[in-house]
């Protein structure tokens, strides 16, 4: 494949995450191209190199006009659940709780109901029909949480759907277990029960049967303690996955400190993360995954401290939170609108936050991220003529063209697997 006359070429180079000043820098090549073999990156540059490769029958695409960026990294998704809950809206309006829904029986526990008593064969269909939205919108690679069904059977159904549709979905799947992402109905007089069938049964499962990479837990009140998130994730460690933590979302609990203390991978949401807690994820190169939709979509009036974060040397990433309750949407490109006009990041920022950095969240940042010699041609080409095009025109899909592994995956809009 040729891609040629790149307007504006965003290369977001580095295997490494960028951090600080360097998250300014992403790379930006004009009148770029890129060439294909082999499904990975083989040359990178500007001008006409391209044309010594034309006539060896590869793909030609014109760029001119248009600004081509990594394939889009969404890493932390809850994108496997069935139902909705576009109920509690009206909830939201009467300024009821998140934390008052959820013990009234809804939130994430109304979605486990609609789990558990849902076929798995309908809860990949449905997920099928999400991740084909988020590859229509330039996404390319998701990390996948469980968490909506709360005992051995569902958690692993939920997991089974992950793994199924990563053999077979142009979407790469990287999957998480998050039975802690609630307590559930039926242990909530014995909640140290659940946690012990957490980690003596299921934990050992998911390793055994490769079911998960990661782990993560809802560390927050009302939900799991830090004492109660620091055994779950360093059992999930001592049995090979790697941590991840749901952070500070709605009240400030250390969690944020306890993500660099057990060394996460990621730390996520962190609207309320603490001074001490983003000094934390710093010291101990922690990636903090902001969420801004959900912010947005929860109305909590404040969002994470992504300017504090930055200037202290946090990694900071970029995700979507996909999920039926707190932030029902496929695309980071919404999340684009969000960072900008919640968080104050500038478009490279934002870019590279969910390219390499997000690739870093989920410890792809060698194979995928940016466009350089050598990774995955997972590459998202947009209507739009430069990076701060992209993120001025909201509030449409800007995706021409998607490609994924070498193969073109959408084709002027449309599906083409």
């Amino acid at each position: 494949m040729i891609i040629k006359n790149i307007s504006c070429l965003v290369t977001c180079g580095g295997n490494c995450p960028k951090t600080k000043e360097n998250l300014k820098d992403a790379g930006i090549v004009n009148n770029g191209y890129i060439i294909v073999d082999n499904n990975r990156i083989a040359e990178v540059g500007s001008g006409d190199g391209y044309k010594k490769y034309l006539g060896s029958g590869r793909i030609v695409i014109d760029g001119g006009g248009k600004t081509v960026t990594p394939g889009l990294v969404d890493s932390h998704t809850h994108v496997v659940y069935a139902g909705s809950r576009e109920k509690e809206l009206s909830l939201k309006l009467r300024n009821v709780k998140y934390i008052d829904i959820l013990k009234a029986g809804g939130g994430i526990l109304s979605t486990v109901n609609s789990v558990r008593k849902t076929p798995i064969e309908r809860i990949e269909n449905e997920t099928k029909s999400r991740l084909d939205t988020m590859l229509l919108h330039g996404t390319t690679t998701v990390e996948s949480k469980s968490g909506y069904g709360l005992d051995f059977e569902n958690e692993i159904k939920l997991l089974q759907v992950n793994k199924n549709l990563n053999g077979k979905h142009p979407v790469d799947i990287v999957s998480t277990y998050l039975g802690a992402h609630a307590v559930p109905e039926e242990f909530k007089d014995n909640r140290g029960a659940y946690i012990d069938l957490m980690i003596n049964s299921v934990i050992p499962y998911v390793k055994e049967h490769e079911l998960a990479e990661f782990i993560d837990c809802f560390c927050e009140k009302g939900v799991y303690t830090t004492g109660e998130a620091k055994r779950i994730l360093e059992a999930g460690k001592k049995a090979g996955l790697k941590a991840k933590i749901h952070a500070d979302e709605v009240e400030s609990v250390s969690a944020a400190e306890l993500a660099g203390e057990i060394k996460a991978v990621s730390a996520e949401h962190l609207v309320s993360a603490s001074d001490n807690g983003i000094k934390s994820l710093a010291e101990n190169g922690v990636v903090a995954v902001l969420l801004p939709t959900t912010s947005f979509y929860l109305m909590l009036n404040k969002f994470a401290r992504a300017r504090k974060m930055i200037k202290d040397g946090v990694i900071v990433a970029l995700a979507t939170d996909c999920n039926p309750g707190t932030s029902p949407t496929e695309s980071l490109q919404a999340t684009m609108t969000f960072a900008c006009f919640g968080l104050k990041m500038l478009p490279e920022e934002i870019i590279n936050a969910m390219t390499i950095n997000g690739a870093a969240a989920i410890s792809r940042e060698n194979e995928i991220g940016s466009i350089e010699v050598g990774k995955k041609a997972d590459i998202t080409v947009f209507d739009a003529k430069n990076l701060d095009y992209l993120i001025y025109h909201f509030g449409v899909n800007a995706v021409d063209t998607v490609i994924k592994n070498g193969k073109i995956a959408v084709e002027k809009g449309k599906l083409m697997y």
